[in-house]
């Protein structure tokens, strides 16, 4: 039976007050999912089911005395090959504990993914990212203790404590201390050659923190003035509280601890420049720099010891990503089984997204989020039964699943380059997109057109009418003000002129094939609506690595990209403002002069964005209530200024639509879609298993 067009039901988000934050506690500043008002039942409305995941255990006392391991190991403890599971463990008051959320899960089993390439390291990122010092409770709301077993912050906030778990080792079964946390410090992030411009995560107004050895097993970041949201930098997605499974993604050498006693061999100060240049260019590198940058990366390496659940067997650089269970990893169930449940990951070169969507169509993957495209949910569904799979709905809280981030720091052609920093001109743009059109051709009508301000339900969100300013087709209005920004004549097609006097006005938009929204036929059909304005738009897919690797050389006049993650644009900022010089669409060169504060980069000509900028750097040592005030004007002002023209957001498109296998155990009816919680990571898929 052929399927109606699928409209679903959105649930309604609510707000989680603000909590007082103390030794292992915090409330995090997000929307928390609740339930939606009772609507009549639609086609899809009850793929979007109730927020619900496993509960991490906090008191010792309820910690299980024995425990018990995974078959493969038991066979290799038998051989001689390892140690006991209980000497391969943090001591009893130490553990990890996870209760599961249904039941205590079985050993074995291979989890079959999809990824498309080497630049698809979130891929598997986002399933080992327990690895982060501190991190989210499976409502994205609550910070919870994670590779770290404690934290406290001082009372003048300038100071945030990390008590490790005593015991825990890395895979190869060295101890992880504090040591590995100083090596990281000393020699890696304060390396210029290494890491040449500070992670502003780790600044406070500008300010350098630094960090330093209390004993084996606490490490302290000090702090000039005080910092009480460094907690949430710690347990979010940023560059200095990301474990090894998110430095696969942004090669950025962060996460603030390292194994010392394995990258020692590829630093000059343990041996001699000449002896790591050498060694570099006999592994065909240049420099023992990009030597480094690889072996630093768990998903090409797979010598590199790591504190993820599941360590890479077959590298991301080859057509199978293989992972399999890490032996020392420091987590068990109630019931004291260690973790993970699941043997191995593999996931299989997909050549493009529709590739990987035939085949969970068809039954071949056990879950899978990503890439999996929301136009294809009438098939999924229509093929559920014979695939043997459920599909679940994840909504997002972003603005923007497809955002068009103006490149406001491209110089190469100066008559565009002043178009792309004059706001009359990105106010036409932007009210020369029909997203009502984009929205039924593209996201089945279940998204919501608008800016690219976060839902109104989320406590940045500078109020509903945020969401529809500038963001409304008015061909009308968007004539007038090209108008006024001198784009008078037309050529005999009904283009605009440039001004001067080198023929038609053509605006090049990058788009990133084979990813989660159809950026390219989504640039389509706004090359045609612009077409009504007398915009001529030129469409250039390209693929991933190199869109960045142009973003970072300023080389684009427009990327299109999803704003993910800006919802909490405190703890993720860089799909909203350009203040991280490791990914920024809007301006590179204005990243770099921000997060250096003023060394390197350039300075922004527009006084609204040194005011943003402002806005952003202040609020960190701010109390929630006025960080709060800071977040809704820092809103207004970037929906105002358009750095970035939203389409469609709010939707389960960007990895929101979520196929499982019906016999895998402990999976949610619905997971928080976010980028700080590391989607599926605070589902604790260490504990997901085959039924």
């Amino acid at each position: 039976m052929k399927l109606m067009r699928a409209v679903f039901v959105l649930v309604g988000l609510g707000i989680l007050g603000t909590l007082a934050m103390r030794s292992g506690e915090a409330a995090a500043q997000a929307a928390t999912p609740t339930a939606a008002a009772a609507q009549p039942a639609k086609i899809g409305s009850s793929l979007i089911g109730k927020l619900e995941g496993p509960e991490i255990i906090l008191d010792a006392k309820a910690y299980p005395k024995t425990f018990k391991e995974a078959p493969s190991l038991a066979a290799q403890v038998k051989a001689g090959k390892l140690p006991a599971v209980a000497k391969r463990l943090p001591e009893t008051s130490q553990l990890f504990v996870v209760k599961p959320l249904h039941e205590i899960g079985k050993y074995g089993g291979n989890w079959r993914r999809a990824f498309t390439g080497p630049a698809d390291h979130e891929n598997g990122n986002r399933i080992n990212s327990i690895d982060k010092i501190l991190t989210f409770d499976y409502t994205g709301t609550k910070i919870i203790p994670s590779l770290a077993r404690d934290w406290k912050v001082s009372d003048d906030g300038k100071t945030t404590t990390i008590f490790l778990r005593k015991g825990a080792r890395w895979s190869d079964g060295k101890p992880l201390t504090a040591d590995d946390f100083m090596f990281w410090y000393n020699e890696i992030y304060l390396n210029k050659n290494i890491v040449p411009t500070p992670f502003f995560e780790f600044q406070i107004n500008g300010k350098d923190g630094t960090m330093r050895k209390i004993d084996d097993y606490t490490v302290a970041f000090d702090f000039p003035e005080p910092y009480d949201f460094f907690v949430y930098q710690l347990a979010g997605s940023t560059a200095i509280g990301a474990g090894f499974a998110t430095r696969g993604a942004f090669q950025n050498f962060g996460g603030a601890y390292a194994p010392a006693h394995y990258l020692k061999q590829f630093l000059p100060k343990f041996s001699s420049e000449v002896a790591v240049n050498k060694k570099a260019k006999d592994l065909g590198f240049d420099s023992w720099v990009s030597l480094l940058k690889n072996r630093y990366s768990w998903a090409l390496n797979n010598e590199l010891p790591v504190m993820t659940p599941w360590k890479t067997v077959s590298p991301i650089n080859t057509p199978t990503w293989s992972m399999e269970r890490n032996p020392y990893f420091w987590a068990v169930d109630t019931a004291g089984n260690q973790l993970p449940y699941i043997d191995r990951i593999t996931m299989t070169l997909a050549e493009n997204t529709e590739v990987a969507n035939l085949r969970a169509i068809a039954g071949e993957y056990d879950i899978q989020e990503r890439h999996m495209g929301l136009a294809k949910l009438p098939v999924f569904l229509e093929n559920a039964k014979k695939g043997n799979y459920t599909v679940h709905l994840d909504p997002s809280l972003n603005g923007s699943d497809a955002a068009i981030h103006i490149g406001n720091a491209y110089v190469a052609d100066p008559e565009i380059s002043r178009l792309l920093k004059n706001k009359d001109f990105r106010h036409a743009l932007a009210l020369g997109i029909d997203r009502d059109q984009l929205n039924e051709a593209f996201w089945l009508g279940v998204g919501t057109p608008g800016s690219v301000a976060p839902s109104p339900d989320t406590i940045y969100s500078p109020g509903p009418e945020w969401n529809k300013k500038w963001a409304v087709l008015d061909l009308k209005q968007a004539n007038e003000l090209l108008d006024k920004v001198g784009l008078t004549k037309k050529d005999a097609d009904g283009y605009r002129a440039r001004t001067d006097g080198k023929g038609r006005l053509r605006l090049e938009m990058v788009t990133v094939g084979g990813q989660f929204v159809p950026y390219t036929q989504v640039g389509e059909m706004i090359k045609q609506q612009w077409k009504k304005i007398g915009i001529d738009l030129d469409v250039k897919e390209l693929e991933r690595n190199l869109a960045f690797t142009r973003d970072n050389g300023n080389e684009n006049q427009m990327i299109t990209w999803a704003n993910d993650g800006s919802e909490m644009i405190f703890l993720f900022p860089r799909h909203a403002l350009p203040v991280d010089a490791a990914e920024a669409h809007m301006g590179m060169d204005y990243a770099k002069w921000y997060s250096s504060k003023g060394t390197s980069g350039k300075k922004p000509d527009d006084p609204e964005m040194l005011r943003a900028f402002d806005l952003f750097r202040n609020a960190f040592g701010m109390k929630e209530e006025d960080r709060i005030k800071n977040g809704k004007e820092l809103w207004k002002i970037i929906v105002e200024q358009t750095w970035s023209i939203g389409t469609v957001g709010q939707s389960p498109a960007f990895m929101g639509v979520r196929i499982v296998k019906n016999n895998m155990g402990n999976v949610p009816e619905r997971q928080v879609n976010a980028q700080h919680a590391r989607t599926p990571h605070t589902s604790m898929p260490i504990t997901f298993y085959f039924k």
